[in-house]
């Protein structure tokens, strides 16, 4: 399915750290907005967006990422945060002070957890986002960022960006139903490649345990599911391949409690062509965004969602709150 010659908004990256632009109807902001921020000692110090696909009036996660100057990250630890109402595209107000919230560092699964509190890094010493939790938001339109940290030896550092958030969810959210979608599967007719991208290097699909069911027919069946839309050998985040890898482990662990599917981005990476069920799920006004992760329970309802990362254990301790599947 040829759906895209490069429409596609790619996820920036700066020294693996995901910097994600999703545009939908002028609802998503994708550059800084405000002062410029600094840290003491005259060190720049920019936020980023990781997390996309905001709404009104439902507790959600928001993550970002933090760049200094010179490259390196501020990672581990927590950083507090607040959130300012801006208004909207056709009408700016002064900021209207909103939710606050501790956002606490996600590392890439199978990066170091560090020390306890924000530290300057290499990626190689720290790669990953902020996350604030249970963030509800009571407008649609544009959102300020205000982030602050005590960083181990630069002191106080700010920082500020923007955000959109939108009446509805664009992607399939908790609540609704999930979409039955027929994916592809190590049973289906088509390249390796486009069943799972790391086959382009190795020849075969990997992890069979994540390439066996569709969406539709795990609905179809009664049956919870996790679902993973990511391109682990063509993500410019990095962060596909470690989450792919999470899921066969997942899959391994709790085979009794759901099926676990890996949805490939591109049909064809080189002709920019997407794969069918990730464009039903995420291709919205010639944007698309990855990775996602959905818990389908087993009425067919979309339980949870994640957006680039999520945190191993709180994954595990939902399945493992599901009840035993009949055979």
């Amino acid at each position: 399915m040829d759906l895209v010659r490069r429409s596609l908004v790619p996820v920036l990256v700066v020294l693996g750290l995901v910097l994600s632009s999703c545009s939908s109807g002028g609802e998503e902001p994708t550059e800084s907005g405000g002062e410029e921020p600094t840290a003491s000692g005259g060190d720049q110090v920019a936020a980023a967006m990781a997390s996309s696909d905001h709404y009104v009036d439902a507790p959600q996660r928001v993550s970002f990422g933090l760049i200094l100057a010179d490259q390196r990250l501020i990672s581990f630890g927590s950083v507090d945060v607040t959130f300012s109402y801006l208004g909207t595209a056709q009408e700016s107000v002064a900021p209207e002070r909103g939710p606050s919230a501790v956002a606490v560092y996600l590392p890439t699964p199978g990066t170091p957890e560090g020390s306890g509190v924000p530290t300057a890094t290499l990626p190689s010493e720290g790669r990953g986002v902020y996350q604030a939790e249970d963030v509800t938001f009571d407008r649609a339109g544009f959102w300020q960022i205000d982030v602050t940290a005590d960083v181990e030896g630069l002191g106080a550092v700010r920082a500020r960006t923007t955000m959109g958030v939108r009446e509805e969810p664009a992607y399939p959210a908790p609540g609704q139903d999930a979409l039955p979608t027929k994916n592809l599967t190590i049973h289906s007719d088509a390249p390796a490649a486009a069943i799972d991208s790391r086959a382009a290097v190795g020849g075969e699909v990997p992890d069979p345990q994540i390439h066996e069911w569709t969406i539709a027919r795990a609905v179809r069946q009664g049956r919870p599911a996790l679902v993973l839309f990511a391109t682990p050998a063509f993500c410019a985040s990095r962060f596909c391949g470690p989450v792919t890898d999470v899921l066969a482990d997942l899959a391994t662990d709790f085979e009794d409690r759901a099926v676990f599917i890996h949805v490939e981005i591109w049909e064809d990476f080189e002709q920019q062509a997407l794969n069918e069920a990730a464009a039903e799920w995420l291709f919205r006004d010639g944007n698309l965004t990855e990775p996602w992760t959905f818990l389908i329970g087993a009425d067919g309802t979309i339980v949870d969602r994640w957006a680039t990362l999520f945190r191993e254990e709180e994954v595990r301790a939902a399945l493992e709150a599901l009840p035993p599947m009949s055979a």
